[in-house]
C-alpha cells in the first residue's frame, strides 16, 4: 500500500505505547490501515462522520483484516463525540485532512469532555494553521514534536502534542522546532512555506476585511 509523503510522516511520529489509536476523518482507511500493518497498537479505531465511507472502509477490513493481530473499530459518528471513557489504556487521536478551524474544533470539545484524560494528538491541518496552534496554545498543551512536510506543492504542519502542559515545551503560535532545517532541500522548503505564508496573510491584511496583523508580525519575527 503506496502512502503519501504526509501520511508516512504521521505514521513514523507514531509512538509505541498507545492502547488505542483513533484514525479520524478516515476517508478511506489507508492511514488507519497502515497503523494496522505496522501493529502500532492493540486497538485501531477509524472514525468518519461519512457513513459511505464508513461502510466500505468496514468492508474493506472485513476481507483483509480478519485476522490481524492488532484489532480494529469502525465509527460512524463525529469526531468531537469519540467515546475514549469507554475504552480503557492510552489513547492517541490523529486528526489529519480538514481546516485547522474544524480540528480546533474538534480537540477543544474532546479535551472540555475529558480533562482528566491524559490524550496525544496528531494534527496535520489543510489550513487554517495558526488558528489550531492558538487553541493549543491556550490550553496549555505540550508539544512534542512538529514537522514540516512539503507534498505536491503543497505544505502540511504535522504537530505532535499532549493535551498535559509541558512548561519546557509549549505550543508555538507559529512553530519553532519546524524551522530548523537538517539539510540544504528541508532549508529551502522551509523558506519557500514562510515565504507564501507570509505573503498569504498580507493579501488578507491589505484586503482590510480582517485584522491579522498580530498574525503578520508573529511570522515575520521567524529568524530561518
Amino acid at each position: 500500500m503506496k502512502l503519501s509523503k504526509r501520511l508516512q510522516q504521521i505514521v513514523q511520529l507514531v509512538e509505541s505505547h498507545y492502547t488505542h489509536i483513533w484514525d479520524c476523518c478516515c476517508d478511506h482507511g489507508l492511514l488507519g490501515t497502515a497503523l494496522l500493518e505496522e501493529q502500532a497498537a492493540p486497538n485501531i479505531h477509524f472514525v468518519d462522520i461519512v457513513e459511505p465511507l464508513v461502510v466500505a472502509v468496514e468492508s474493506k477490513l472485513q476481507q483483509f483484516y480478519s485476522e490481524s493481530l492488532s484489532a480494529w473499530h469502525v465509527h460512524c459518528l463525529d469526531v468531537a463525540q469519540l467515546p475514549l471513557d469507554k475504552h480503557a489504556g492510552k489513547h492517541l487521536v490523529i486528526i489529519a485532512g480538514v481546516g485547522g478551524d474544524l480540528i480546533a474544533a474538534f480537540v477543544q470539545s474532546i479535551h472540555e469532555q475529558f480533562p482528566e484524560l491524559d490524550i496525544d494528538f496528531i494534527l496535520c491541518p489543510v489550513h487554517h494553521q495558526f488558528k489550531l496552534r492558538q487553541v493549543l496554545n491556550q490550553r496549555n498543551f505540550g508539544l512534542k514534536d512538529e514537522i514540516l512536510v512539503k507534498e505536491n506543492h503543497r505544505f502540511y504542519e504535522v504537530i505532535f502534542v499532549s493535551s498535559q502542559p509541558n512548561l519546557n515545551a509549549k505550543v508555538s503560535l507559529v512553530g519553532e522546532k519546524l524551522w530548523q532545517a537538517d539539510s540544504p532541500e528541508q532549508a529551502f522548503v522551509i523558506k519557500d512555506y514562510l515565504d507564501k505564508t507570509l505573503n498569504h496573510y498580507k493579501r488578507i491584511q491589505q484586503g482590510n476585511k480582517k485584522d491579522v496583523t498580530q498574525i503578520v508580525e508573529c511570522y515575520q519575527s521567524i529568524a530561518l
